[in-house]
């Protein structure tokens, strides 16, 4: 694979990964109407550790404080606590994309379906908008529990199992699932973020295969990773700030205008 696709794969994956745009929806449209091929694993094992990297460096503080607080064995302060959840948050996420990526895939991985889900993903962006509209103005930026709670780790998990579907973004769902389920904006945001990293971890294991690195090579796939871990980071540092102000619909209109020119396209 050449090096400049290799690069542009990495500009896709580490601007999609975070804005929800969605990743796979992105990848299968620049697959059907570019005529890029789909990325070999190793080459997508890269990429996708090109953005955990950029978000274990964008939480880093959330990070190093929930691994001293569990290895002091302090279970119950607040960054234990958010362990916890991300924990829990784990296993509907590992249980989905286990037992129905297939059935996820296979059925919405056409260009068409693509087009559809991406139209979905911006009615759900515009969500939160609608339902803050709806209240009074005592709802103030930082409204909201402190605390993620079981309902809302199971929930937020499950969105982002779902999320597998390509044009479903995975941030958006979960962001908007979180803040439907009562959370402050910059926890809802810091929770989806840092769920997305045992996700991306278990999806690095999958499909990680040594024996293509030969086919490869390694500086392409180095430029991949560094490109999806750059662009990654400076993605998160746009969209966290527009999480925390409630600007997460500003992104509808974008995912409305690609799905609709994806199904005028593909007609």
């Amino acid at each position: 694979m050449h090096k400049i696709e290799t690069i542009f794969l990495g500009l896709v994956q580490g601007m999609t990964e975070f804005l929800p745009i969605s990743s796979s929806g992105h990848l299968v449209i620049f697959k059907n109407f570019l005529g890029i091929k789909e990325p070999e694993l190793l080459l997508d094992c890269s990429l996708h550790l090109g953005t955990l990297l950029a978000v274990c460096l964008f939480f880093r503080d959330d990070l190093k404080n929930m691994i001293r607080d569990i290895c002091s064995m302090d279970f119950k302060t607040p960054y234990a606590s958010l362990a916890g959840w991300v924990l829990v948050g784990t296993l509907p996420t590992a249980s989905i994309g286990f037992f129905f990526e297939d059935f996820f895939e296979q059925r919405f991985g056409s260009i068409s379906g693509v087009g559809v889900m991406l139209l979905v993903t911006g009615i759900m962006l515009i969500i939160p908008r609608i339902v803050m509209l709806g209240k009074k103005a005592t709802s103030a930026a930082h409204g909201g529990r402190i605390r993620v709670g079981l309902l809302a780790a199971l929930a937020v998990g499950a969105a982002q199992g779902l999320a597998i579907m390509p044009g479903i973004s995975r941030s958006g769902t979960t962001i908007v699932v979180g803040l439907l389920c009562g959370l402050e904006r910059d926890l809802a945001g810091r929770f989806s973020f840092l769920l997305a990293i045992p996700a991306i971890v278990g999806a690095v294991v999958l499909q990680f295969n040594a024996e293509a690195l030969t086919k490869i090579g390694v500086v392409p796939l180095m430029l991949g990773f560094v490109t999806s871990a750059l662009v990654g980071y400076f993605a998160l540092r746009i969209l966290m700030p527009m999480v925390r102000k409630g600007h997460l619909h500003y992104f509808a209109p974008y995912c409305w205008a690609v799905g609709f020119m994806v199904l005028i396209l593909s007609w």
